[in-house]
């Protein structure tokens, strides 16, 4: 028989399995080379923030850990953005924002927002974009365990990143109420002492110092309160000896709700005044939420 005439089988298994073989290899290539394209190409960066500082003066050093902030100050904050992508003109374009939150999660602030467009050349290589701004702790704040929050968006890579930021603030403690009521009473012998006296007892001449917290009220539209109080004094036998002629009022709004009203007052013992158990009556009112409320406190002349 003629080798180049010799039939060729066509039949069985094995024409048909090798035809599926190199198909199904070749399908496999196919997939593991679109797989593999993002990592070929360069896949694009992560959107990062990073280096984020918290400073009591601007521009300068990271606070050290355990730093404890208090109600009322400043802060100033600063991070770095990272992992940006650039346009085919060397352009970045990002987007941030800033907000700070108390222990419960209610914001202190309004919400700081802002965008930066800038061009990157290859001589700018490793540069991070800044963002800066500052951090006003509101004056009646609690204790507890703040924190800031950065958000950022890459509006060319579409990519976007968030960092929590934390710090610490101890306020002046003052228990809640569901009604308005008087907190921390406490008697004073000079309007600028600032620990309150060891005993509630004075002599005739003497001046007679008190301050208080005002909480429990309730809010209006924009957190409005008004709060109003009017102080006086009574005799041993519970006699009106003065009272004040207007009442101190607490009227305002605030983007940050007030925890409570400080308040004081401060009189002038006669010198010849009686020995004996003397009160303070502080009657509150609160208009928005209806309600009042009257606290005694005694002190003594000896």
């Amino acid at each position: 028989m003629d080798r180049a005439a010799a039939p060729v089988p066509t039949g069985g298994l094995r024409l048909t399995d090798y035809s599926r073989k190199t198909a199904y290899s070749g399908s496999m290539r196919r997939i593991l080379f679109v797989a593999l394209l993002p990592a070929l190409l360069g896949a694009a960066p992560a959107l990062q923030i990073v280096r984020p500082i918290i400073s009591q003066m601007d521009g300068g050093a990271s606070d050290p850990p355990g730093t404890v902030h208090v109600p009322g100050e400043t802060l100033y904050f600063s991070c770095r953005i990272a992992g940006y992508t650039k346009n085919p003109d060397e352009q970045i374009h990002l987007a941030y924002s800033v907000q700070p939150f108390d222990s419960q999660g209610a914001p202190l602030s309004e919400i700081y927002q802002n965008e930066m467009t800038e061009e990157v050349g290859p001589h700018d290589k490793g540069w991070m974009p800044k963002i800066a701004t500052q951090v006003a702790i509101p004056p009646l704040v609690a204790t507890g365990i703040y924190k800031i929050v950065v958000k950022a968006e890459d509006l060319i890579g579409k990519t976007s990143a968030e960092v929590t930021v934390p710090f610490q603030v101890r306020g002046h403690e003052v228990p809640p109420s569901d009604c308005v009521v008087v907190r921390n009473f406490r008697f004073f012998r000079r309007e600028d002492d600032t620990a309150p006296a060891e005993k509630a007892a004075f002599k005739p001449g003497d001046g007679v110092w008190a301050r208080f917290d005002i909480a429990g009220f309730k809010y209006g539209p924009k957190n409005k309160i008004d709060v109003s109080y009017v102080t006086s004094v009574l005799a041993p036998g519970g006699k009106l000896l003065w009272t004040q002629p207007n009442p101190v009022a607490e009227q305002t709004e605030s983007f940050y709700p007030k925890r409570y009203v400080p308040a004081d007052f401060g009189i002038s013992l006669q010198p010849n005044m009686h020995t004996g158990e003397y009160t303070i009556v502080v009657h509150v009112k609160d208009t928005i939420g209806g309600k009042e409320f009257e606290g005694k406190y005694p002190f003594r002349v000896e």
